[in-house]
This record gives structure tokens, C-alpha cells and sequence, in this order.
């Protein structure tokens, strides 16, 4: 059988905590801004192609 551990993600050796929030919060910045960007597109889309 196959056996079962539990790990510690937040205490493991190697874990940059740091650098996971900068990545995330300009992942989120990219979504916010991108889909921002093609509403825009598709609003001028509409106004001139028409």
C-alpha cells in the first residue's frame, strides 16, 4: 500500500514566500489590465465597425 505524508509547505526548506506574493499580484495586475484592454476593443469594435 501506498503510504501517506503529510507536507509542510510553509516550513520547507527552499520556499520563497517573498517572491510567490510579487508573482501573484502582478498576475493579478495582468488579468485587471488585460481584460481592461480587450473591453475597450470590443467597445471601439462597436462604435466603428457598425
Amino acid at each position: 500500500m501506498a503510504e501517506h505524508h503529510e507536507f509542510a509547505y510553509t516550513t520547507a526548506d527552499g520556499n520563497d514566500y517573498a517572491a510567490h506574493e510579487q508573482t501573484y499580484e502582478g498576475f493579478i495586475k495582468l488579468v485587471k489590465y488585460g481584460t481592461a484592454a480587450v473591453i475597450v476593443i470590443v467597445a471601439l469594435m462597436g462604435i466603428f465597425l457598425t
